[in-house]
């Protein structure tokens, strides 16, 4: 089968490989859509810890296959979702029941092989069943909507917050969904592109801002200003120095700041502490997906968060050493690997 696979840092390679076969208690599904996610350049340019050679990839849906001996509550012909992120069980993090803080974390498309490929192999405790009649591509951001819940949860947004999501990517329009379902009721999207601004409003967006028209934090927390003193949560879903300094700064009083933007391993921000102290804000990391992935299968499955807007184009297998290996084009929000072509 074909699978783009991670030789080493930088060294990315379309692959003929052997066809996977499940062991006790895996799955093997048939690829239907993977997403190109941003922690996937992270790791093709060695920012993001990974373990070479594998094949990359971690949002993925598809078909069952086969199964392999002992499985149960699944068969072939069903349509799942796989949570990447593997726990140990035994560590000290997963007995306090932290399993994304497991000393022993393993990824599939980080440290196993992903999704970029035709077939993939999971653990059947990975894997959440789908709607036989959901759109083959709507599974593939499972991943990504369970991260972003993630993130809601430690937040504790109540029902009449404010909320400020820095971003117009695919989290940040994730977590406006998520912003709006969980009560909020005034939420101000920030991102430079006009055509994302104008999909947030339509995604329940109240308010949005061009950081490029001038001061963005005098324009968001002055007196006269978008949300006067600041925003209840301010989510961080850009993963760059620019929003990870504004967002405490956009919290009010007694507010929180979650970052659940991934930056490349070792950057560094600058932050005041007093400031954080003085006014108490809360800054908070979000790490992937505690015992959100069903949440997210369910959310998406309902329709009650809309996926659909959010894909800006669909690839073969060839065409996906281009798009990891190089920036995402301009107004992109999520492009999805889809190995069959169609």
């Amino acid at each position: 089968m074909k699978a783009v696979r991670l030789q080493a840092i930088a060294q990315l390679q379309l692959c003929e490989v052997e066809k996977p076969a499940p062991g006790p208690g895996e799955l093997l599904v048939r690829v239907e859509a993977c997403g190109i996610c941003g922690t996937d350049r992270h790791i093709f340019h060695g920012e993001f810890p990974s373990k070479a050679p594998v094949t990359l990839g971690h949002e993925f849906a598809g078909i069952i296959e086969t199964i392999g001996p002992g499985v149960t509550g699944f068969r072939p012909g069903m349509r799942v979702t796989g949570d990447p992120n593997i726990s140990c069980g035994g560590c000290e993090e997963c007995r306090r029941g932290r399993v994304n803080l497991c000393r022993n974390l393993r990824a599939i498309g980080i440290h196993r092989d992903g999704g970029f490929a035709e077939y993939v192999c999971m653990p059947q405790t990975q894997a959440f069943a789908l709607p036989a009649d959901l759109d083959p591509l709507h599974g593939a951001f499972c991943e990504p909507l369970a991260c972003c819940i993630h993130g809601v949860d430690l937040a504790g947004l109540k029902t009449g917050s404010s909320a400020i999501v820095l971003g117009g990517g695919v989290i940040g329009l994730l977590t406006l969904q998520l912003a709006r379902l969980a009560g909020a009721t005034r939420i101000l999207l920030v991102t430079r592109s006009a055509e994302k601004r104008r999909l947030a409003e339509g995604l329940g967006a109240t308010t949005t801002v061009d950081p490029g028209d001038g001061d963005l934090i005098a324009r968001i927390t002055a007196e006269n200003g978008l949300l006067p003193g600041g925003a209840d949560v301010v989510f961080e879903c850009a993963g760059v120095t620019e929003t990870m300094q504004q967002a405490p700064r956009l919290a009010r009083r007694g507010g929180t700041a979650v970052i659940l933007g991934v930056m490349p391993q070792g950057a560094t921000i600058e932050i005041e502490p007093f400031d954080l102290l003085f006014r108490e804000v809360a800054l908070i990391s979000s790490f992937v997906n505690p015992f959100t992935h069903g949440r997210a299968a369910d959310l998406i499955a309902s329709g009650r968060v809309r996926v659909e807007p959010l894909i800006s184009r669909r690839i073969r297998l060839e065409e996906a050493l281009e798009a990891i290996t190089n920036p995402a084009r301009g107004g992109e929000i999520r492009v999805l690997v889809v190995p069959d072509g169609k």
